[in-house]
């Protein structure tokens, strides 16, 4: 599929939203496969402003190896690549179409997803995106950061997923793996250190 359709293409799945909320815990799509991993990534005011700040941003993806290009609403305006962080990159927003990108060159895989919520809360923040056609993947996948009673903050990646097709099923188990080393990365993405701020002009 052209890039240039993608903001136009439906998502390749029918079960829109079902990582948000509890049915999720006990209710996935049939014949999807169910993952929800939770971690703790830090404690306090500044962690929960960098965490949420990053989270609406993109920077759980850019913070696990992922290049994020953020393609126009309009056919004729520009892509816009957020790979990097940068203080004014636009926040998530529904209907936003992205294609992500992971590996080094020639193994770049493109990625096309559409983002179908987004909350934005006092104590908890993230988003979820669906699939588009050309993801080795069907399903969605949710990133939320939580911030508890106790001043601790947490993230939680939430995702229902199969192979897109009869070549992606031939290479489940491979997919698997990876998708595991990738939620990990995901769950340490927001830890560590705080940069600090940009200074300004």
């Amino acid at each position: 599929m052209d890039a240039r359709t993608y903001p136009n293409a439906p998502v390749t799945y029918g079960a829109v939203g079902a990582t948000r909320g509890s049915t999720f815990t006990v209710l996935p799509p049939a014949g999807f496969r169910r993952v929800e991993r939770t971690a703790r990534i830090g404690h306090g005011e500044k962690r929960w402003a960098f965490a949420h700040q990053q989270i609406l941003t993109w920077g759980v993806k850019r913070r696990s190896g992922f290049g994020v290009t953020l393609l126009p609403r309009d056919p004729a305006g520009d892509s816009l690549d957020l790979s990097h962080d940068n203080d004014s990159h636009p926040r998530v927003r529904p209907g936003d179409t992205i294609v992500l990108s992971v590996g080094r060159r020639p193994f770049i895989a493109h990625e096309p997803v559409r983002v179908v919520y987004v909350v934005d809360k006092p104590k908890v923040a993230g988003f979820a995106y669906g699939t588009l056609e050309g993801h080795p993947l069907r399903g969605e996948e949710s990133f939320m950061v939580e911030r508890r009673a106790d001043n601790s903050i947490w993230i939680t990646v939430r995702s229902f997923s199969r192979p897109a097709s009869t070549k992606w099923m031939l290479l489940s188990p491979a997919l698997r793996i990876l998708q595991s080393i990738v939620v990990g990365r995901y769950l340490r993405a927001l830890a560590g250190a705080i940069p600090s701020p940009s200074p300004k002009d």
